[in-house]
């Protein structure tokens, strides 16, 4: 029996998860067969696509993965609607999840994301709240190249020095 919460299918999927992951830090999406993925997992083509429709798909899979853990590490602030400006909380998350992280702005996922950390009140009162998705964008893509920079560097800096980073940025607005 075949059911979603299947042992031995959730074991394939965290195979072929990790074997897509792998391949993709030497080859390009395009590059990556499901047969490569099933040769390296030793499974058949029909576990994967009982799986995942494609590649493609696995790339989603993926990419929600990993938003759905950064959406729980400010989980609390969302439900209660406050922003904490924890930066810290979020490198940690990076340096323990660096392979991740790489997959992701490797798949380009990083444009695609909507910056729902941002502290808007903040940027109202010092923008006097005029073109404030301006300052998102900005604020979206400097942070995403730091990290970006942070990680291709192999995370040498701690994450409390890539904190103290962002905060030296925003000096004087805090």
């Amino acid at each position: 029996m075949n059911t979603k919460n299947n042992r031995r299918r959730r074991e394939s999927i965290e195979r072929i998860e990790k074997v897509f992951i792998e391949l993709l830090q030497t080859k390009e999406l395009h590059e990556i067969t499901v047969s490569d993925i099933c040769k390296k997992c030793q499974l058949n083509r029909s576990t994967f696509y009982a799986n995942f429709a494609d590649i493609y798909e696995l790339a989603d899979k993926v990419r929600e993965y990993l938003e759905g853990e950064v959406k729980r590490l400010y989980e609390i602030e969302e439900t209660q609607k406050f922003n904490s400006n924890d930066y810290l909380r979020l490198f940690c998350h990076i340096k323990e999840n660096q392979l991740f992280y790489r997959t992701y702005f490797k798949l380009g996922y990083d444009n695609q994301f909507k910056l729902k950390y941002y502290d808007i009140h903040q940027a109202k009162r010092h923008f006097e709240n005029r073109h404030i998705e301006y300052h998102i964008e900005f604020f979206r893509s400097g942070f995403n190249a730091i990290v970006k920079m942070w990680l291709t560097g192999g995370c040498k800096e701690t994450p409390e020095e890539m904190d103290e980073i962002i905060r030296s940025e925003y000096q004087g607005r805090g």
